[in-house]
């Protein structure tokens, strides 16, 4: 379920298909949680663990995706500025 852009934790990139950085606090709060997980990870499974860190790495992103389909605009392919964004 997609948000509208007034509530969406993510917005909608302006190029391509996706999300681009934050627009509010509650994605932001994501997003460092994300970065921090993946340092934690990082540090549990320094060598030779490699497919344990790309395990956690693939999970941690899925996760991410997830949220941000949950709380974002719906994605789109986009080349720039739409109609719909020209009155915002």
């Amino acid at each position: 379920m997609s948000l509208p852009r007034q509530t969406a934790w993510f917005a909608a990139k302006r190029y391509g298909y996706g999300w681009g950085l934050p627009t509010r606090w509650q994605g932001w709060l994501v997003f460092a949680l994300y970065v921090f997980s993946l340092f934690l990870a990082e540090l549990r499974f320094r060598r030779d663990h490699a497919f344990e860190f790309g395990a956690c790495v693939i999970v941690l992103t899925a996760v991410l995706i997830a949220i941000c389909a949950w709380k974002g605009e719906r994605p789109k392919w986009r080349w720039g500025r739409s109609d719909d964004d020209k009155g915002a």
